[in-house]
């Protein structure tokens, strides 16, 4: 691949391709520029028109015209070379090697799939109910091209081989498995199916939602028991990169500058039927930064519409401390959840209004306070838990920039706590980067980010410091050593427990034990799941790099082992989040 994107890379020039994108300002033989890819009020973006490459001295990041195409669309090598070839007059089909066909080979089988999919759309009485009772309309359903997964197991699979198509590459796509016994089973069955798009409109994956419960098979019942699958991350799907809807409403948020962030892909529908048209939906998984920085490139402000239930509003403290980190101006829309579960709900039983309600979300330090902030009839604070919730909505004003912001919401918080201004402020100085105690991952990354720890280091930590005040889970920790850094496989196995004691206890100081009140055997099994996650995690992330290096040294035979050992991996992280809903 390396003489095409040589060729594509000659007839671009990356002063004038880069300025379709970023204000350039001369600096001698070279141009300037704020960097897109990071916040800065000094320009510390860099062009060279003689070695046509790019690079940033404030955050670090460089490289090629290929390079800043994918940072700055969120797209894939193949995918960012695909539309400057096409600027640069390059047939790829032509000039493309071995591996661009292969990996271009995906988003055929995908496309494949998504018709199969669409054909068995109305075959079903069950599903023509529920979609009329979810209040989905025919052209809605037709505009993102929804579909139906038969019951069979392996309907998909022999359809895709009467197209010519390999079972080694209808696996790799995620589309099937290989189960136990050594037989391919297809991996959406009885599903109604939502193509998951890339930010160009390619079909990269799918989301299935189970139509009625089915026997589950003994070999892979986490396949057919959950309500909703994905597919697994593959050489052209990584979930967290992808919004759902975006290649749809990305000119609608820019025009606006906003963008409405749901979870579901039915929320999604559903608020696009009804005329918002500037949405984009998560698909279900956790919001990421990649997600983040996507949107940031067209939009200043988010309003966050999760669900109504405990995970949802999680979610949603998560978003608007990440989206912060951008600096997005963020708000919410509060449900009420006496009627409404999701902003899918809202819709369907009063059309229409929508639009209205978004206009009139709240700031997303209004819901820290309507959220923690318990009032009384005559607007002043109940004193239940209110030094635990003070602190946490303290711990948000501290992390807002603008000293003329922090000062409005200090002020707002002593008119209800009856508190004064000085006393608040004292107390926030004095903050520990708090947290609360339903996000363990918002106080690891926190902890992270003050002692240069990863999330490893703490988690390990943590169930050491379990470990040594329970003899039963010593024990059963031995089983899960294998995800330990050597450091701590040490301590455990010189039964040094106690050595870290003093360790624990820095980490995980009095102020926040509180903040862990669950039942030890609770949270270990959760610490152990993050654990396990973790390491997979790290592990994928090292596969990726070796992929890359063996795809640009042509080793072709290395590569498909590698690839292999990738979707393995990928595979036990999806079973994984799948098995834990």
């Amino acid at each position: 691949m390396s003489d095409t994107a040589s060729l594509v890379k000659e007839k671009i020039d990356i002063v004038d391709f880069l300025g379709q994108y970023i204000k350039l300002f001369p600096a001698g033989r070279n141009f300037r520029a704020v960097c897109p890819f990071h916040k800065e009020k000094t320009p510390s973006f860099m062009v060279s028109p003689d070695k046509q490459i790019w690079h940033c001295f404030g955050c670090g990041d460089g490289g090629d015209v290929i390079k800043f195409l994918m940072l700055y669309e969120n797209l894939e090598f193949y995918d960012a070379l695909k539309i400057l070839a096409e600027k640069a007059g390059v047939n790829l089909n032509i000039s493309g090697d071995r591996d661009f066909k292969s990996y271009n080979l995906f988003y055929t089988i995908m496309e494949e799939a998504k018709e199969f999919f669409k054909s068995n759309l109305y075959e079903s009485d069950e599903v023509k109910q529920y979609l009329k009772d979810r209040g989905l309309k025919g052209e809605t359903v037709k505009e993102f091209e929804l579909g139906v997964a038969p019951k069979d197991f392996d309907v998909l699979s022999r359809h895709l081989l009467k197209k010519g198509f390999s079972v080694l590459d209808i696996e790799k796509s995620g589309l099937i498995f290989k189960t136990q016994r050594g037989t391919y089973w297809d991996r959406f069955r009885n599903r109604l199916m939502f193509p998951l798009y890339n930010h160009v409109g390619k079909v990269v994956g799918f989301t299935g939602r189970v139509l009625s419960e089915t026997k589950a098979d003994t070999n892979q019942s986490s396949f057919v028991e959950a309500k909703y699958i994905n597919s697994p991350e593959s050489p052209i799907f990584q979930k967290s990169r992808i919004l759902y809807g975006f290649h749809k409403t990305k000119v609608a948020i820019r025009e606006q500058k906003t963008a409405v962030l749901v979870e579901g892909q039915m929320d999604f529908l559903m608020m696009w039927q009804d005329g918002v048209k500037n949405v984009v939906a998560t698909s279900g998984t956790a919001l990421t930064k990649d997600h983040l920085s996507a949107l940031k490139k067209i939009a200043d402000e988010l309003i966050l519409s999760f669900d109504a239930d405990e995970a949802g509003q999680a979610a949603t403290e998560r978003s608007i401390d990440l989206a912060s980190e951008l600096d997005f101006s963020t708000k919410v829309l509060i449900l009420d959840n006496s009627k409404f579960k999701d902003p899918a709900d809202i819709v369907k039983e009063m059309p229409g209004t929508i639009s209205n309600l978004l206009d009139n979300a709240i700031l997303s330090m209004e819901y820290y306070f309507h959220k923690y902030l318990l009032k009384k009839n005559d607007g002043k604070l109940e004193f239940k838990n209110i030094k635990q919730n003070l602190r946490i909505v303290l711990s948000k004003i501290k992390k807002i920039t603008s000293s003329i912001e922090r000062s409005y919401w200090i002020k707002k918080l002593s008119d209800i706590s009856d508190l004064g201004e000085g006393v608040l402020l004292e107390e926030m100085e004095n903050l520990k980067n708090f947290t609360n105690q339903n996000s363990l991952e918002t106080l690891v990354e926190t902890e992270i980010s003050k002692n240069d720890l990863t999330r490893r280091d703490l988690i390990c930590q943590r169930l050491l410091g379990l470990a040594m005040d329970d003899k039963e889970l010593y024990k059963k920790l031995k089983d899960y050593l294998k995800y330990f850094k050597d450091s701590y496989k040490k301590i455990y196995n010189n039964e040094a427990i106690e050595g870290v004691s003093d360790l624990i206890s820095l980490k995980f100081s009095s102020e926040n034990a509180d903040l862990l009140e669950q039942k030890t055997q609770e949270e270990f099994d959760r610490l152990i799941y993050e654990l396990k996650l973790d390491y997979l995690k790290e592990k994928q992330r090292i596969l990726k790099v070796e992929m890359d290096e063996l795809e640009k040294a042509e080793k072709e035979s290395d590569l498909v082992n590698k690839v292999k050992e990738f979707d393995i991996v990928s595979k036990e992280i999806h079973n994984m989040k799948i098995e834990a809903r």
